[in-house]
């Protein structure tokens, strides 16, 4: 159960994340207010839930997640709302991300011999 916690924060982080990063290009270099406290909150609820989740999920899996997942989901939104380009080489980015996280948390080999 507690791992379901350290989840939901990690989840919650992500996606407060997400809406900072997105209120920090609608903030147009924080000369607007409304975005630009939507960057404050955003972000700060964002390193709050990382820290909760850190309380139950090792280091390596939890900033692998949150900043892998936080990068896609912010390149899906460039590619969405402002028409930020996407070609091949983006899905091949975001591939190598999402990629580069599942092996940064796949057990190892000495892992599994250990148990």
């Amino acid at each position: 159960m507690k791992r379901n916690v350290g989840y939901i924060a990690l989840s919650i982080a992500i996606a407060s994340e997400v809406v900072g990063t997105t209120m920090l290009k609608m903030s147009e270099g924080f000369t607007q207010l409304f975005p630009s406290i939507g960057v404050i909150i955003g972000f700060v609820i964002a390193f709050y839930s990382l820290s909760i989740s850190l309380r139950e999920l090792p280091l390596s899996l939890a900033y692998a997640i949150w900043s892998g997942v936080g990068t896609v989901l912010t390149a899906f939104v460039g590619i969405i709302v402002w028409g930020d380009p996407f070609g091949i080489l983006t899905f091949a980015g975001i591939v190598l991300i999402v990629g580069g996280v599942v092996l940064l948390n796949a057990p190892s080999a000495d892992k599994e011999r250990a148990r």
